[in-house]
Order: structure tokens, then C-alpha cells, then sequence
């Protein structure tokens, strides 16, 4: 058995009822006996969704059917599978998603583009529609307000801990509350960080503003992670406003001055799932931020701080406690972007390790040795270029993640 995170919470988050909302949680009996496996959101009517999904060109196919029913912008349902992503498999996929969607539209009593899916675990096997068919009737018969906690559960596949964060922020002068619980560990890297996040709010959003505000929450925290470098074909974020906050009007502008608390309360629960889904890297003991500044625009920045973000080597050293700076050179010396070796400087934490192109001259080899024992570890980069600056985050490298991934389909 894997063993939990050393990053884990002593408890899950709580994380309350959201109005108009109901969930419950079932067991399909989709790759395990005995383990819920299977969880459906149902919503009021009225309800609005904004979402972004992965950019992988192989996309499964719960992925393609969610991309086709964000544009009606509307929403009634979620159900969420783990233990099989429904990827790669052709036409009988197809049916998988079509059979699911109508199994909970008849049982809701609303349109199947109202309805969204999806799907996590092992890809190209087919996912039995019919087991999804023999569990609608019976989940929607136990939705009930609450719940979040076993539903971060159910989706889990190789997450040692269920991860859940909540926020409450006040719309003209009113309480509005925010819950969003995500699932990954491995197969984790931008372009929509294996993982799956749904977020909730009983704010009076429109689709175009939940989708706007979802985009951009994304691209500073999901897309801001990596554990291996890898991207999934399932990776989703949803973003549903139910719209039951007591005496708050209709959000329909993005520019509404009254989005700026829910902005920033927004890209707090995002970003804290998408630390904890870091902290939670298969076989991780590090949690890592890469901070790149100097750089001659963001973007370029990012591509930097990335390339030693998924650098295998670098993070082996890290793993190590190896205070191995010249792997973060040829990190950067292989991002493609422009760097200038004889500006470059380095930091592991607040100790500078290198600058003007070589070693610092109070480089202190035992002083670095015992920061990297430290189980967060910083590491900057100035590339002394211009202004872009920007941070992700990862993990380290340990023998545990080849051992979970070297025997994930047995």
C-alpha cells in the first residue's frame, strides 16, 4: 500500500453545504469491489458552468462530451467516475458518455447537454456503461446537501489523501461561499495540470463570467504545476454558480466591481487544490516552488522556471537533499528562451549559490546541504534580463514513484 503524503492534513477541510447543490456518493464496481467509485452533483435549475480542459490531442471521452455541453453554458448534474478515464476507447467511449448522460438526465428530468461528465483512472480500457446505468437511479435518490468529503474520496485513484478547500467572501455586502475538492498525483504537468477539479458557488454568475473567471484562476494555478511533466487526456476544471446567495443580483459584467473579492477568494481555493494535488505527488517528500525573475516577459519566465520543474535530474538531486546547482544551469540552459550565462544568479532558499555566471565566493557547501534537507525547498533563478517573473510548483523525484507507476495496471 502506498504510503499517505507526509504533506497530508490532519482532517479534511470544511467545507459546508452549498445551496443548490446535492451530492451523493456510490460504488459502480468499476476496477474495485467494495469502494465508492462513483459521484452525482445535482443542481438547481438555473445554475451556470465554466470550464477548461486538457490540450492533450488525445482527450478522453468524457472530455470531448463536456467541451460540446459548456456551450449551452447551463448545468443540472456532474458525475464523476474513478477507476477507469474512458481514453482512448474509440466509439464504444462514445457510447459510454452518451448512455451516462441520458441514464441522469432521465432520472433529474432535464436536457443531456445539461449534463456533465467525468471519468479518472486507467486509459484505454473500455468503461462499462452499465455499470454507470445500474447506479444512477439509486445515487439520485440519496443526493443530499454536504457530503464533499467522501465525494474527494471517491474520486481518488493513486492520491494518498482526499483534497477539499472553501472560502467565504461577501458580494455587496452579502456572504457567498466557494468549495472546490480535486483529485491527482501522477500524470501531472500544464496544459491543464491525472487530474479532475469541480468547484462550487452559490454566487449569481453568468456563464460567460464563471467561464472567464475559471480561465484565468486556472492559468495562475493548475496550469501552474507539474509532478512528472506529464499531461493527462482527462485533466478538467468546472466552475458551477448555482446562484442561491441570498440578496445578490445577477453577475452578467466581469469588470463588476463587486468580482474583486470573489476573484481573489476564487484563486485561493484554486490554488490551494493545485498545491495540495503537488504535495501529493506520487512518492513525493518535497514540495518545491520555482520562482524565475529577470526574465524579458512572463511567459519566457515560465518556460524557464518549467524546464527545471520537470527536470528529472534535478529533481533526483533534490530527493537527495543535493544542493546540486549546476543541474539548475543546464535546466536553464535548455529552456529556449534567452538567458545570459555571465548574468545568471541562483538561490536555494535565501542562500545564493551562484551569480555573475560561476560560483558565489561565500558558497558555503555544508550551509546549502542542510537547506536542502528541509522538506520545502525555494529555488530562485534571476536571469537579470528584464522584468518577467513567474513561479510553479512541483516535487521531487523518489524511487516510490517509479514503484507506484511500474505496477499502476495491476
Amino acid at each position: 500500500m502506498t504510503a499517505i503524503s507526509p504533506f497530508a492534513p490532519a482532517s479534511f477541510p470544511d467545507l459546508p453545504p452549498v445551496d443548490g447543490m446535492r451530492i451523493a456518493i456510490g460504488q459502480a464496481g468499476i476496477k474495485y469491489r467494495d469502494r465508492n467509485d462513483v459521484v452525482l452533483a445535482v443542481f438547481d435549475e438555473g445554475t451556470t458552468v465554466g470550464g477548461t480542459f486538457t490540450l492533450s490531442k488525445c482527450p478522453s471521452a468524457a472530455v470531448d462530451w463536456c467541451r460540446s455541453a459548456l456551450g449551452g453554458g447551463r448545468a443540472r448534474a456532474l458525475l464523476v467516475n474513478s477507476g477507469n478515464a474512458n481514453a482512448f476507447t474509440g466509439q464504444k467511449g462514445k457510447e459510454t458518455t452518451t448512455r451516462s448522460a441520458a441514464a441522469v438526465s432521465r432520472t433529474v428530468g432535464c436536457e443531456t447537454g445539461e449534463i456533465f461528465l467525468a471519468s479518472t483512472g486507467v486509459i484505454g480500457e473500455p468503461l462499462d456503461a452499465g455499470k454507470i446505468e445500474g447506479v444512477v437511479d439509486g445515487l439520485h435518490s440519496r443526493c443530499a446537501p454536504g457530503g464533499w468529503a467522501q465525494a474527494a474520496r471517491a474520486i481518488m485513484t493513486t492520491d494518498t489523501y482526499p483534497k477539499g478547500s472553501s472560502r467565504t467572501v461577501r458580494i455587496g455586502g452579502e456572504s457567498v461561499l466557494i468549495n472546490g475538492i480535486a483529485k491527482g498525483a501522477g500524470m501531472i504537468a500544464p496544459n491543464m495540470a491525472t487530474m479532475l477539479a469541480f468547484i462550487v458557488t452559490d454566487a449569481p454568475l453568468s456563464a460567460s463570467v464563471a467561464r472567464s473567471l475559471i480561465g484565468k484562476s486556472v492559468d495562475r494555478s493548475f496550469n501552474a504545476i507539474t509532478v512528472d511533466g506529464d499531461t493527462s487526456t482527462s485533466d478538467t476544471v468546472l466552475l458551477f454558480a448555482t446562484g442561491r446567495a441570498k440578496n445578490v443580483a445577477p453577475i452578467t459584467d466581469l469588470g463588476d466591481p463587486r468580482l474583486r473579492g470573489f476573484k481573489r477568494a476564487l484563486d485561493e481555493v484554486t490554488l490551494d487544490l493545485a498545491h495540495q494535488i503537488v504535495r501529493d505527488g506520487e512518492g513525493a517528500r518535497k514540495f518545491v516552488s520555482v520562482t524565475v525573475r529577470g526574465a524579458v516577459s512572463r511567459r519566457s519566465a515560465r518556460k524557464v522556471a518549467f524546464s527545471l520543474a520537470n527536470s528529472m535530474i534535478l529533481k533526483a538531486a533534490i530527493a537527495g537533499d543535493d544542493a546540486n546547482w549546476g543541474r539548475v544551469v543546464m535546466a536553464v540552459g535548455k529552456a529556449g528562451e534567452p538567458a545570459d550565462r555571465d548574468r545568471l544568479a541562483i538561490w536555494f532558499g535565501d542562500i545564493r549559490v551562484a551569480v555573475g555566471g560561476e560560483r558565489d565566493p561565500a558558497y558555503s557547501e555544508d550551509l546549502t546541504s542542510a537547506y536542502m534537507k528541509n522538506d520545502r525547498i525555494a529555488i530562485t533563478v534571476d536571469l537579470g534580463l528584464g522584468r518577467g517573473t513567474d513561479t510553479v510548483w512541483t516535487c521531487d523525484l523518489t524511487k516510490e514513484y517509479v514503484a507506484i507507476n511500474g505496477d499502476y495496471r495491476s
